[in-house]
């Protein structure tokens, strides 16, 4: 569980996130949505303590976060998995040891131990063999795969994901989004997705979090935001739908 208590983000005067409060429960893939600029990539960022809140607070389970020094937040840090947009791997470095980078850096295992766990990680994200590859070498979906297996390295408690099908085809973009949702449910993970993919939200939104303008204005499931009365997000639903089919004519 994750837990965003009053939490407010201020860049150059302007606040970014004006007391949001935000609950997401492990076991579910939770969706942070909103248009671009609305605040959503600060929340995912401030609540995976790539940003410093000006104010509130943040709770891992019950550990508030924000209250902890560095030494404790590292330790914490050891449960966070975090695939970035996009993919963010080493491109001098092969799939092997990208995804071996936080076992290096946080754990004392051996090289055979590293290895055993990398190709454990590799075949659960249908990537067996891959290991001497390198970024350059990969497609956009193998990227985001790998991108997940090294998040997942660690078997963290928490996943935090930033628009992970950016740049994808549509195809490609449900591989992604099935594997992320079966990860999750597998380990009992605490999942929060950044997105603006509605296809995403319909898919495996279990817990959606709508920012507008920098408040949650609105917060449900999938099936609720079907029947919403909300008119921004109404507003943001038909503007995403109006984009898809626009880039399927193009």
């Amino acid at each position: 569980m994750i837990r965003g208590e009053h939490i407010v983000k201020i860049f150059d005067g302007r606040r970014v996130l004006d007391d949001v409060s935000v609950l997401f429960d492990a076991g579910k893939t939770n969706l942070i949505i909103g248009r671009s600029g609305s605040g959503k990539t600060v929340l995912l960022k401030s609540l995976v303590g790539l940003h410093d809140i000006d104010e509130g607070n943040i709770y891992f389970d019950d550990l508030c976060y924000t209250q902890l020094g560095f030494k404790e937040r590292k330790a914490v840090r050891k449960d966070i998995g975090m695939i970035f947009q996009g993919g963010a791997l080493l491109d001098s470095s092969t799939v092997e040891d990208n995804i071996r980078l936080p076992l290096d850096l946080f754990t004392e295992q051996s090289l055979e131990e590293k290895l055993e766990r990398v190709n454990f990680c590799l075949k659960r994200v249908n990537l067996p063999n891959a290991n001497k590859l390198y970024p350059a070498e990969l497609s956009g979906g193998m990227i985001k795969r790998v991108a997940i297996a090294r998040a997942i390295v660690l078997n963290p408690k928490y996943l935090f994901c930033d628009e992970p099908n950016s740049g994808l085809d549509p195809m490609t973009s449900i591989v992604i989004d099935n594997l992320i949702k079966e990860i999750t449910e597998e380990y009992n993970i605490t999942t929060i997705v950044n997105t603006h993919d509605m296809n995403s939200v319909m898919e495996i939104g279990e817990k959606i979090v709508f920012i507008h303008e920098g408040r949650k204005w609105w917060e449900g499931t999938k099936h609720d935001i079907l029947h919403s009365d909300n008119r921004e997000l109404n507003d943001f639903v038909f503007a995403s739908a109006m984009a898809k089919r626009a880039k399927a004519n193009m």
